[in-house]
């Protein structure tokens, strides 16, 4: 597995191709809500197993904080642990870009991954595309 920052115009078609598996063909997110506004000034990440795109994220910075956002993994690539390599390489691009804490609202039934990396509920529930979430953060 190798997660990369994507540099050119077909890896963040492919960061879009699993997000859209995930988002939009599995949790039944209108498509309209997962591509948004903000994906231009996002840094995106890819990971490849091989040259095959499995995982995605991307990473923005708002309000001092370094804004995790757009996680997902193929169904079938779930609980190998890498979702953590995703993060961990979102997390040191944000370190090496002076940011010293993270935030990203979590759907509930990932909170518990994110906890196991250091994050910390900081809201109560509230829906997001119809998706029961919670703001978390790491300093």
């Amino acid at each position: 597995m190798k997660v990369i920052v994507v540099n050119n115009e077909a890896q963040l078609q492919d960061a879009y191709s699993v997000r859209t598996t995930v988002f939009v063909e599995e949790q039944k997110v209108p498509e309209e809500e997962e591509i948004d506004q903000f994906e231009k000034e996002a840094s995106h990440f890819v990971v490849y197993d091989d040259n095959k795109p499995v995982g995605a994220g991307r990473l923005r910075v708002v309000d001092g904080y370094g804004k995790v956002e757009r996680i997902c993994i193929l169904e079938s690539y779930r609980s190998k642990g890498i979702g953590k390599l995703l993060m961990e390489e979102i997390e040191a691009l944000g370190r090496n870009n002076g940011l010293t804490k993270f935030k990203l609202n979590a759907q509930t039934q990932a909170e518990k991954f994110y906890k196991s990396l250091g994050y910390e509920t900081v809201t109560g529930e509230f829906l997001d595309a119809g998706i029961p979430h919670v703001t978390m953060t790491k300093s």
